[in-house]
């Protein structure tokens, strides 16, 4: 008798320890389940949409930074009184003093330029990072405070699409939405920087206009800064973007529901 009651009791308690262990592995296997959300092919295809717009911002921002054409400086075209005239076009990095002739000037041109012209070109390398010197264009002196501010918010800005970019091909790789959200934060935010580093060449613009009225200069943005804008909209754009792709819903289904088709 003794016997089989132990024996009942082994058996009930295999039993129970079974049950146990099952029960936690379904519950592993239930939280596993549920932290797995595969993107479809339709979310797929959206974020790549979204990501080639971004890239389109990128490269703007690179091709803008890389130029010496975010300003152009033109003195009056008759200004020396002989046949040539000069005028200076510079960017984050570098800026080039041409000397043009003054017949190959449209004659409704008062300034010396545009740029594009046929002359000949002298172009050095700022000195704002390697000795801190400040550079001089036509007696009028830059203020280096400014231009290193303008380049360092565009390298950060170059930074957060890099690490915005890993983001959004981490997401396509692992086939989960959790990378979106840090992707759309790093464009936005380097498409404000952007935005940011153009406003503040402006400013240094405008101080190197103001250290010395000696010589008159007519000066005028070019398509560098053009370039470097509109990539910083499009950032910001392709930013929102991935924001609404990350939510679990579309907002505008939110708003306007769909009927049911009987009613």
């Amino acid at each position: 008798m003794w016997s089989n009651f132990f024996i009942q009791q082994d058996e009930e308690g295999r039993t129970g320890v079974a049950g146990q262990s099952g029960g936690l592995a379904g519950m592993k296997g239930g939280r596993g389940q549920r932290r797995i959300h595969k993107l479809s092919d339709s979310q797929e295809g959206k974020i790549k949409l979204a990501f080639f717009v971004s890239i389109v911002g990128v490269t703007l921002t690179v091709l803008g930074m890389g130029t010496e054409f975010w300003v152009e400086l033109a003195q009056p075209k008759n200004f020396s009184g002989n046949q040539t005239c000069q005028m200076a076009h510079y960017g984050l990095w570098k800026g080039c003093i041409r000397t043009l002739r003054v017949d190959e000037i449209d004659p409704e041109r008062t300034s010396c330029g545009p740029a594009d012209l046929p002359g000949e070109s002298n172009c050095t390398y700022f000195k704002f990072f390697t000795s801190g010197e400040n550079a001089v264009i036509f007696k009028k002196t830059t203020k280096k405070s400014l231009n290193l501010a303008a380049a360092v918010l565009a390298l950060l800005s170059l930074t957060m699409m890099v690490m915005g970019s890993i983001c959004i091909a981490m997401s396509l790789s692992k086939g989960v939405q959790f990378f979106l959200k840090p992707a759309s934060f790093c464009f936005i935010l380097s498409g404000v920087l952007v935005l940011l580093s153009v406003l503040i060449f402006h400013q240094s613009v405008l101080a190197l206009l103001s250290s010395d009225h000696s010589i008159p200069l007519h000066h005028e943005l070019s398509w560098s800064v053009a370039c470097v804008g509109s990539a910083g909209g499009i950032l910001i754009f392709g930013g929102v973007l991935f924001i609404i792709l990350a939510l679990p819903f579309s907002p505008w289904q939110k708003c306007f529901p769909h009927k049911n088709s009987d009613t």
